[in-house]
């Protein structure tokens, strides 16, 4: 499908941010566009645990989320080694795969009426003014505005600018069926699984799969011998849990999804030299560590914001501030939370805190949530 000359709103990236922006606008009539990358549905890094916030937000864009099938987690379970300890998660989470997730957003988007198209690779030919795009079928686009809603993938041109460089990390996910003895196991909770250089979360999604996602230093990738199957069985003979969770499972995927390097504590510094009619999104706006779980959260709460910002009248200067007021403390308190569990001593402390006062794993999962001041103001009762 052909692409228009032109849009008051022009969306890149058809992810939760950028979908869930997209529903926003077009419900209050505004012209969108929105290119997403991917042809088709995929699958995409993320520990696909939606807190009740991220559950909240989707409701609102009037998405059914009971007809996709996803799975009730209540309680969190820290694992360290051979202790265990299990604490109630302070609301309700969903484990439901980005795959079905994003496809039905996009879907609900053309529904509200927003133009979708896909399998559109753009770069921004010029932000000075009239901000133009170009696809890489040599289509173009004109737009006064444009939500910048591309995930991890930077456009050349309008790069993020990190503080400080990305750690030598390594995520990977993979999905598996577990063994009925396994699964029944897992049901109800999700698991963080710390180990010495790194962490491992598992939960169930729809159709009864288990999402394995984890984080490892990449120096000790190359130790193992460099590959995932090489981690895979050093972690199972030197972390019991994991061996019992994945004794006689089946990988579900030919190959795991992997990613290097990913800016986590990112935050946006809006500028002076900030281009004009530009709103960053999601991960483009702020990366929180995977460690708490919130991301889908954050991009969502961004999509919120920018659209009633727009929508407002506001530049996005001014939804920028707005936005690092709202999640740079979160993403702090996240990172220091996350570089805790990176040492032996810190994982020996917070294993016995958890042990001593398991109600400080739901303290910890609320203070690494969007501000409850935050979510009132861009989430008013309807």
């Amino acid at each position: 499908m052909a692409l228009p000359g032109s849009a008051d709103v022009v969306v890149v990236g058809g992810g939760l941010a950028g979908a869930g922006a997209a529903c926003l606008l077009a419900q209050a009539g505004t012209e969108v566009l929105l290119l997403e990358r991917e042809a088709g549905p995929t699958d995409k890094i993320c520990g696909e645990f939606l807190s009740g916030e991220t559950q909240n937000y989707l409701r609102r864009l009037g998405l059914d989320l009971d007809a996709l099938g996803g799975h009730r987690t209540r309680r969190l379970r820290l694992v360290r080694n051979k202790k265990v300890v299990e604490a109630m998660l302070p609301f309700a989470g969903l484990g439901l795969s980005r795959r079905c997730l994003d496809e039905a957003l996009l879907h609900h988007a053309e529904h509200c009426g927003a133009m979708v198209r896909r399998g559109q690779r753009i770069s921004i030919t010029s932000h000075q003014g009239p901000i133009e795009l170009a696809s890489t079928d040599g289509a173009t686009v004109t737009a006064a505005n444009l939500f910048l809603a591309t995930g991890k993938h930077d456009l050349r041109t309008l790069r993020r600018k990190p503080v400080t460089s990305p750690e030598n990390l390594v995520g990977f996910k993979m999905y598996f069926e577990l063994t009925p003895s396994q699964s029944k196991a897992l049901q109800d909770h999700v698991e963080l699984v710390l180990f010495a250089r790194g962490y491992a979360g598992l939960q169930m999604v729809e159709d009864g799969r288990v999402n394995l996602c984890l984080l490892a230093d990449r120096a000790w990738l190359l130790e193992c011998g460099g590959s995932w199957d090489d981690l895979l069985f050093q972690l199972r003979r030197t972390c019991p849990h994991l061996q019992q969770r994945l004794q006689d499972a089946t990988p579900l995927l030919q190959q795991p999804l992997s990613i290097y390097r990913v800016p986590y504590g990112f935050v946006h510094a809006p500028s002076s030299d900030d281009p004009r009619g530009i709103y960053r999104l999601g991960d483009q706006m702020g990366v929180i560590s995977s460690f708490t779980g919130d991301g889908m959260g954050i991009a969502l709460h961004t999509a919120a914001v920018a659209a009633d910002s727009y929508l407002a009248g506001q530049s996005a200067d001014t939804y920028h501030r707005q936005i690092r007021h709202d999640i740079a403390g979160q993403i702090s308190r996240a990172g220091l939370l996350y570089k805790a569990s990176r040492s032996p001593l810190g994982q020996h402390i917070l294993m016995g805190m958890a042990n001593l006062y398991p109600r400080s794993l739901g303290l910890a999962a609320n203070l690494t949530r969007i501000p409850a001041h935050a979510l009132a103001r861009a989430m008013p009762q309807q």
